[in-house]
């Protein structure tokens, strides 16, 4: 009769740890949906923000 019950227990333990690895894909497919959307809209700010400027450099001609 022991035997019944760890079966029982086996196969509720494996579709357990199955739900939980689904569980584990999805949410980490999600979480890596959204750093991607938000480092796009990181880009997008900072292009506008710090893009626009000029930057002058000194080539170092004409200075003595």
């Amino acid at each position: 009769m022991g035997s019944i019950f760890s079966a029982i227990g086996g196969a509720i333990n494996t579709v357990i740890s199955a739900i939980a690895g689904v569980v584990m894909a999805i949410v980490g497919a999600v979480t890596t949906v959204i750093v991607t959307i938000a480092h796009f809209i990181e880009d997008i700010i900072c292009c506008r923000c710090f893009g626009s400027r000029t930057r002058t450099t000194n080539t170092g001609v004409g200075v003595t």
